[in-house]
């Protein structure tokens, strides 16, 4: 009799296990397992393999750590009452994961791309499937032997070129589509190419002109010109141009398009199909129906990574409770977000167009920036509400946010670390660092050149990627180790290192175009009219500069403490953009003059390299000085202090002193 009910408990228990990961993600579908560059060895993890496939879940709409997802409950429902979904997956593991590190790096997937390779490895290629060994570039995160996941959580992102993606599911009001007036912004060039026509992001639920409207602008501040009906024509139910034919739109000018959209997505699900997947790589040796963990037995700890819109969507992750997942388990130890700035993305939203990313000029009144901005509880004076980006509930990861300079300018950055007024200076908790990678723009990585593109000045090649592979090795051994990472290095309002733009002590660099504002913003209340509350603005700051106009805060590369020149996280837009408005998210990069007579004929106030360093010698010792101090601080690893001075010495550097 006792044998019996042990058999039954232990039945009843398998049962509810297999309930329980119904719940979650159901199965895992390997559809590629092949060599990675070519069975080549990276260090002592070995060789490693890609291994490719999709995943499916499903979701409990009762669940309160569902609940958040916007209209997850007129998604549809499958028999048990659960909503279905399916993303694709990619990792690359070591061949014999015994030689691994058994821990996970996953690298959010910007747009369906991977970044990880980019920005830790400085590889020259950004591929979705990387293949060679020079898509690693450096092989740093391969060398340390992570399990690398990439996963598909927006139905939007470009399946081109291997990207990863989702399937899309659509809320119904019943068996009735959804449909309602939304709006567009539409802009040629700038961020993308120059346009003939516009993709909507929608599908339009009338052609019928009469329901829809459309005007332009040419600045974000400038007052909405409408275009009459005549002056445009949908080309089918996701495309407009504009009439007569062969007109194409003004580069840089703002086209906002009101029209009845139909079928949106519940995009808040690709929050949940994260949680799900890394849960599952964590803590489960096979799904329902027996296929085996594609990341093998025993892994120790989790890692996430997010570059820009990824980056906002790691906030929106912590800050909605998706890193604890159905079972109560923490799904990311360690996380890292990369120039997200104070923002999260406009993904779980009715009609969320997850691409968007709020600029000075473009996309400014879409959902972005709201509090709570800081990973530090406070009260926003201006809602009234009490909140911190942790939530405190005992699942929030170690949490380490590193932005450049273009951060303080376009996206608010400065609150991270101030009151919503920006009155007084604000601590990160004990569980959170926060760090400025001075003197370098948004898109900073490896082998950019100072090309000017749509901006008025030469932009900024200084890559910030040296301090990230350190704090990203500083994460690891905290999460691993309990060992803290470098205390934080943001500038402040208290030390003078952080102001409003207006008191920027940029100096007069003779043909250099200054930026004199960030950009603006206050609660957002209606993106489709649109309407934004500026009655009480938040107030971001910037920080301050030297007098060559090089930043004094944050994690100061040789770039920056023993400088060629002037480095910045602002540009402005030339001809035929909108001239005087922020180029999007490029910074400025101004060389020194190499001798005192160079330097005065040009009337450059800032100090030719000459007069800094002496010669070529003396700023190799210069760069040596900079880079010992970086090692010993934790904020630059060994391998890439040899590279800094190896290129301070170099013949090519020499040039940049010949007189």
């Amino acid at each position: 009799m006792g044998t019996k009910l042990v058999t039954r408990a232990i039945l009843c228990g398998l049962a509810l296990a297999a309930e329980l990961a119904a719940a979650r993600l159901t199965e895992i579908h390997v559809t590629a397992v092949e060599p990675f560059a070519d069975g080549m060895a990276f260090g002592a993890a070995g060789a490693y393999e890609r291994v490719k496939g999709t995943f499916k879940g499903e979701l409990d709409p009762s669940d309160p750590r569902n609940k958040v997802i916007v209209n997850l409950d007129k998604a549809q429902k499958n028999a048990a009452g659960r909503i279905e979904y399916e993303a694709d997956f990619y990792i690359l593991r070591p061949v014999d994961a015994a030689h691994g590190s058994r821990k996970i790096l996953y690298d959010v997937t910007n747009r369906g791309r991977q970044y990880a390779h980019w920005m830790f490895g400085d590889a020259r290629t950004v591929r979705n499937d990387p293949s060679a060994a020079e898509d690693a570039g450096n092989g740093l995160i391969l060398r340390r032997g992570y399990v690398i996941v990439w996963s598909g959580w927006d139905p939007d992102a470009p399946r081109a070129n291997a990207g990863l993606a989702m399937k899309p599911v659509i809320a119904m009001n019943g068996t009735v589509p959804i449909a309602r007036v939304i709006r567009d912004e539409l802009m040629s060039g700038g961020r993308g190419p120059l346009r003939k026509t516009f993709r909507l992001t929608y599908e339009a639920a009338t052609l019928e002109q009469s329901q829809a409207r459309l005007t332009v602008r040419r600045a974000e501040t400038n007052p909405r010109r409408e275009i009459p009906a005549e002056g445009w024509a949908y080309v089918n139910a996701r495309e407009i141009r504009l009439l007569p034919e062969g007109t194409a739109p003004e580069p840089g000018s703002l086209y906002e398009f009101h029209y009845p959209a139909k079928n949106p997505r519940v995009l808040g699900i690709g929050l949940a199909a994260t949680r799900d997947l890394v849960s599952f790589l964590r803590y489960e040796a096979a799904d329902s129906k027996g296929n085996a963990n594609p990341a093998g037995a025993g892994v120790r700890h989790a890692l996430a990574f997010g570059r820009s819109q990824s980056g906002r969507y790691l906030r929106d992750h912590v800050a909605l409770g998706f890193n604890q997942d159905e079972s109560g388990r923490k799904v990311f130890d360690g996380v890292m977000a990369h120039t997200a700035g104070v923002g999260g993305v406009f993904l779980n939203y009715e009609f969320g167009q997850p691409a968007r990313t709020n600029t000075q000029h473009e996309d400014h009144v879409f959902p972005e920036n709201a509090f709570p901005f800081s990973s530090a509880r406070q009260t926003d004076p201006v809602t009234g509400m009490t909140a911190g980006l942790l939530r405190n509930d005992g699942f929030d990861p170690l949490w380490m946010e590193t932005n450049t300079s273009t951060e303080y300018w376009q996206k608010g950055a400065s609150l991270l670390v101030t009151d919503p007024l920006g009155i007084r200076d604000l601590a990160h908790p004990a569980n959170a660092r926060g760090y400025l990678v001075g003197g370098t723009q948004h898109g900073g990585q490896a082998w950019m050149t100072s090309t000017a593109g749509p901006c008025v000045n030469p932009r900024n090649p200084h890559n910030p990627s040296p301090a990230l592979r350190a704090l990203l090795v500083a994460l690891d051994e905290w999460v691993s180790e309990g060992k803290a990472p470098p205390a934080s290095r943001t500038p402040r309002i208290s030390d003078g290192t952080m102001v409003t733009p207006e008191k920027l002590a940029f100096p007069a660099i003779p043909g250099v175009a200054v930026a004199h504002r960030v950009n603006e913003f206050g609660v957002l209340k209606d993106w489709v009219k649109p309407e934004m509350d500026l009655s009480q603005p938040y107030r971001p700051l910037v920080p301050q500069v030297d007098v060559d106009g090089n930043e004094t805060s944050g994690i100061l590369l040789p770039d920056v403490a023993a400088p060629l020149g002037t480095y910045t996280g602002w540009n402005l837009y030339k001809a035929p953009y909108v001239e005087g408005e922020l180029c999007d998210r490029f910074g400025t990069y101004v060389p020194f003059a190499a001798s005192r007579a160079e330097r005065e004929a040009k009337n450059d106030p800032r100090l030719s390299l000459e007069e800094r360093y002496g010669d070529h010698a003396g700023y190799a010792r210069r760069v040596e000085e900079a880079v010992k101090n970086l090692v010993a601080n934790r904020l630059l690893l060994a391998e890439d202090a040899q590279q800094f001075i190896e290129k301070a010495k170099s013949a090519e550097t020499a040039k940049r002193f010949a007189r």
